[in-house]
């Protein structure tokens, strides 16, 4: 059955990979005009909101929406567009949006000692029925699924996040930058989530001679204290870290062709896309694998591949050295993690576990179909609780 879904909004470019191996089902991707993440989403194929207010785009999903079954969302601002506008939605979590949900108070991190600020009760009530009305709930990894179990008991699932593999091969040309030495590039955010400060320890552990080039974006800077810690984290960089701009996603295979390693995130244990891409164009990658997280494979539980097996700053150290000195163990490790991620991430198999959720839709009783007027009145309630366009309540409402 061919489903027609709209995606609204696209962290990590999951939906720009997934759609080019979707056989069944047509995606068409609508992205918010975020300045940093729009960078590394390609707009070929891509559509934009023209800007971030809220009235306009609601109005521009109202005048699409009939041309859709339903829609797929991963940021809480594309889910409360789906909600708003009375489209059935099937919210997927990718990133950090369910580990500070907005329906929670006072929210906390374990590397902040400040709580995080939390919205009013009327808004975090409204978060709360937007995952609520949600008529499936997924996430990409081991760890976003068992937070997702604490806060909805059905129609939850595990789907991983595909590779392209067109795109990421280890036929690549390399781009056309300078190079002396042994080069790393880190493309992941600056950030004690990404366990940034674990490989600064590290780096300054090393013996070998080596640079890495640093990607200076940032992960958490809703806070005082969180700009402060990435500010430190900048300014007591290794003499061995270089910072480079915010690379576009269309020239990133020819940045992995580029580097002779990737420097992953030390924090949760398990990859992300920057990881798996580089480990799709042998290189040979460098991130905390937590042994106790296992995939099935041919029906067999195994642990990843990837390196090292802990994130104390010795070990990583040992590891960055090892893969800078020995052809050897460089070799055999891109060998280990292609082979794992080419089977895990498969994007073709993964297509296939998405198209058995979007008929799963059919099966459900539909929760989010209202009347005109009742979502005028959930609008009309958005926007008072939010104190958000006041001016325009009039005229929409």
């Amino acid at each position: 059955m061919v489903f027609r879904v709209l995606a609204i909004g696209d962290l990590a470019n999951g939906f720009v990979d997934l759609r080019k191996y979707m056989k069944n089902s047509t995606i068409h991707i609508i992205n918010f005009p975020w300045d940093t993440a729009s960078k590394l989403t390609e707009s070929k194929d891509v559509e934009f909101f023209r800007s971030l207010n809220i009235i306009e785009q609601i109005e521009k999903i109202n005048s699409i929406k009939k041309d859709f079954d339903f829609a797929i969302v991963n940021t809480w601002a594309g889910a409360r567009l789906a909600y708003l506008t009375g489209m059935d939605y099937i919210l997927f979590f990718v990133g950090s949006a369910l580990r500070v949900p907005p329906f929670i108070k006072n929210p906390v991190l374990d590397y902040l000692e400040k709580p995080l600020p939390s919205l009013n009760f009327f808004e975090r009530r409204f978060y709360r029925k937007i995952l609520d009305n949600a008529i499936l709930c997924g996430a990409n990894d081991n760890e976003l699924y068992k937070i997702l179990q604490k806060y909805r008991k059905e129609g939850i699932f595990l789907i991983r996040n595909p590779v392209d593999k067109e795109r990421f091969h280890e036929n690549l040309s390399p781009i056309n930058w300078e190079k002396t030495k042994f080069t790393f590039i880190s493309f992941q955010r600056i950030g004690l989530v990404k366990g940034i400060d674990m490989i600064w320890k590290a780096i300054e552990l090393t013996k070998t001679d080596f640079e890495v080039l640093q990607v200076e974006w940032f992960l958490g800077q809703r806070t005082d204290e969180e700009k402060l810690i990435n500010k430190n984290l900048i300014d007591n960089r290794p003499k061995k870290v270089k910072l480079i701009p915010v690379i576009k996603r269309e020239d990133m295979p020819n940045v992995y062709a580029f580097s002779d390693g990737i420097i992953g995130q030390m924090k949760n244990g398990m990859s992300g896309n920057i990881e798996r891409e580089a480990a799709f164009c042998k290189k040979p990658v460098i991130q905390y694998a937590d042994p106790e997280i296992k995939y099935e494979i041919d029906g067999k539980e195994i642990k990843s591949p990837f390196l090292p097996e802990t994130n104390q700053p010795e070990e990583i150290a040992k590891v960055l050295d090892k893969i800078v000195v020995s052809k050897e163990f460089r070799d055999e490790l891109v060998l280990n993690e292609y082979n794992f991620v080419k089977k895990v991430f498969d994007p073709e198999y993964i297509a296939q576990e998405w198209q058995k959720k979007f008929m799963d839709t059919k099966k459900l009783e539909t929760r989010n179909k209202s009347s005109g007027y009742k979502l005028r009145i959930r609008l009309l309630n958005f926007l008072i609780i939010n104190r958000l366009y006041l001016k325009k309540i009039r005229n929409k409402i």
